[in-house]
């Protein structure tokens, strides 16, 4: 996927509540009947206020999960200033004009470059629907663009649903790192991280 070029999330507009046991499945795919229209594009730098609307919009609670603070100006500008970097690439769901989704990757510097990091967040109102699974599927192969051969998540324990996207997308359980995070209510919280070795021909 190109800047110029965005795509439609298909899936939360066709088909029924999925039927499989696969937990993975139910945390991201139900009720794609009644969806949202959706479409993944790069993130622009004139998706400023949109990209702060979204995440002044994010739920109080997203916010002890969440290692990016969307919902600061600072943050908002930082990123989007970011959007030609040569080390990170940037990923938006859009219902309309609004942004419902934001994912991103960066490659890691000094004896970490070849790894890239993800961060990946959807809207409250857009959770369960496909979304989640096609940012995480949009910025994979957004990472195909930079140097790196190995992609990592460290994401909170108690996220359940994010954690089984990845690992539906082929990342495996790479370890837990207890207290590693301190969320803005002062409590510790273990990270699990996750992490996908890309092949060599996707490159």
């Amino acid at each position: 996927m190109t800047n110029e070029v965005a795509r439609a999330v298909d899936m939360v507009q066709t088909g029924g509540a999925s039927d499989s046991a696969d937990p993975a499945d139910q945390a991201d795919q139900a009720d794609q009947a009644d969806g949202p229209q959706v479409v993944i594009r790069r993130l622009r730098e004139d998706d400023q206020d949109a990209l702060l609307a979204f995440g002044a919009a994010l739920p109080k609670d997203d916010w002890l999960y969440l290692d990016v603070e969307l919902q600061l100006p600072a943050t908002v500008a930082r990123l989007v200033n970011a959007v030609e970097a040569r080390n990170w690439r940037q990923v938006v769901a859009l219902d309309g004009s609004r942004i419902v989704g934001y994912a991103n990757v960066r490659q890691l510097p000094g004896w970490k470059q070849h790894v890239g990091d993800i961060v990946l967040v959807v809207g409250e109102g857009y959770r369960r629907h496909g979304v989640g699974t096609a940012l995480a599927e949009a910025v994979i192969d957004a990472a195909r663009e930079l140097p790196v051969s190995k992609l990592i998540l460290e994401i909170v324990e108690e996220q359940l649903a994010g954690r089984l996207i990845f690992k539906r997308l082929g990342f495996r359980l790479e370890g837990l790192l207890e207290d590693h995070a301190v969320d803005y209510l002062g409590n510790s919280r273990n990270l699990v991280l996750l992490s996908h070795h890309l092949a060599a021909v996707d490159r």
